[in-house]
């Protein structure tokens, strides 16, 4: 599978401008060859809007996820739309884990357009951020099975709590996604969470982050995707960019027959 990592650069609360970006560089990925496309957190409104984020707010099966099922249908490759604000209590087609409130919500879809996995941010960051006042968070993973992989979608702030990743392993997850919003400030801690998370659960895993200045706060870039041995596949700059990995699910199977780390595991 190739997976085309789209480090982009949010306008703040600006939905239909980023979704015209986002999808731009969905069809440049699909011409280069991806198979898969990752977009990250947040995307159409930009991370640190949070006034933005009531009037962004939308259904499931609002705009965004209504313009990123065209563009796979249309450039035939699958998208992880990074995140967007959904409203919970607009959606209807797809369960909710609330009545009403705001999530911080990520789509999977094939390059069919069907709708294949989605996750609600299950850990919201609280320091010098709004996010977990202005949220409410998930309480599912998101796996789907995909070109050979069973894809696994966690967000940002999730990367510090690796008993979430656990689950997602004991689902029989080989491709990880992770689509933030890391700011600059914490550059070895985004680094060294990110390669953990693929070593301890020999799994390929994808971060792609957002770019440049966003509602007044730098954004880290430097996207990522390692291997099961924790090898580095793709390494992006500060600046938005993009640029494509590959992922062979028989590495995963040959790692941990090999290293078998994964199977000596203790499990509940």
């Amino acid at each position: 599978m190739n997976i085309a990592l789209v480090q982009l650069q949010p306008v703040a609360g600006e939905p239909e401008q980023n979704r015209d970006q986002a999808v731009a560089q969905i069809s440049q990925a699909s011409d280069k060859g991806a198979d898969l496309v990752v977009l990250p957190e947040l995307f159409t409104v930009g991370y640190f809007a949070f006034d933005a984020y009531e009037s962004c707010a939308e259904a499931f099966e609002g705009p965004t996820v209504d313009r990123l099922t065209k563009a796979a249908i249309e450039h035939e490759v699958a998208i992880l739309g990074g995140s967007f604000i959904e409203d919970l209590a607009a959606t209807s087609t797809v369960e909710t884990p609330n009545e009403s409130g705001l999530a911080n919500t990520s789509v999977l879809i094939d390059a069919g357009g069907a709708i294949r996995a989605w996750y609600r941010k299950r850990h919201l960051f609280g320091y010098e951020s709004e996010e977990a006042t202005r949220l409410v968070a998930g309480d599912t993973i998101g796996v789907a099975e995909l070109d050979g992989f069973t894809i696994g979608i966690t967000t940002c702030f999730d990367l510090r709590f690796p008993e979430l990743y656990a689950e997602y392993l004991n689902a029989g997850v080989t491709l990880m996604l992770v689509p933030s919003a890391w700011p600059s400030p914490r550059p070895l801690h985004w680094e060294t969470l990110t390669r953990a998370r693929a070593i301890e659960n020999q799994w390929y895993l994808v971060a792609v982050n957002g770019a440049g200045t966003v509602a007044g706060v730098d954004l880290l870039g430097h996207s990522a995707m390692y291997d099961p041995w924790g090898q580095t596949v793709v390494s992006l700059g500060e600046a938005a960019s993009m640029d494509i990995g590959e992922a062979n699910a028989n590495t995963v199977e040959q790692i941990r027959v090999e290293f078998p780390v994964v199977s000596k595991r203790l499990r509940d």
